[in-house]
């Protein structure tokens, strides 16, 4: 059984701290440590060079997937308009990417489409934390700096 995972980015240069739960189980019957240290090494990452708050969910989506992703984007935070939501479920073969209002104006469906087939690709050959780091990687540099922290 998958086990759903919710991953907020969190930039520590303000306290604030990444929270992930899971819905039955411990943490480190999911992922390592090494794979939870990386997945929150790339969420804090795209969210300071972008300004964007990623949050990531790795587990079962109810169906419609679409649907179901757009409600925990909904609830990723005080300001959903400039969040990022990646929602990955591997027994269901499903990754949608829901991006607010003004995320989207910075991460075009083409760019989200993208990252979501580098993404797919690495799953394809068992690598799911690493097709999310990859795919995370894309999104930033995709959506570039927020336009305050542009130094060219």
């Amino acid at each position: 059984m998958t086990r759903p995972l919710e991953v907020d980015s969190h930039d520590t240069a303000t306290n604030q701290t990444a929270a992930a739960r899971t819905d039955e189980g411990r943490l480190d019957e999911v992922f390592s440590f090494r794979e939870l240290a990386r997945l929150d090494e790339a969420l804090t990452m795209s969210s300071r060079e972008t300004g964007l708050h990623f949050t990531l969910y790795v587990g079962e989506l109810r169906t419609p997937t679409r649907t179901h992703a757009e409600e925990l984007h909904a609830r990723s935070g005080a300001h959903p308009t400039d969040s990022v939501l990646i929602a990955v479920s591997p027994g269901q073969r499903v990754v949608e990417v829901v991006t607010g209002a003004g995320a989207a104006r910075r991460l075009p469906d083409r760019a989200c489409a993208l990252a979501v087939l580098s993404m797919t690709s690495s799953f394809s050959s068992g690598d799911l934390v690493g097709g999310i780091v990859n795919g995370l990687r894309q999104l930033s540099d995709q959506a570039g700096h927020p336009a305050g922290l542009r130094t060219h």
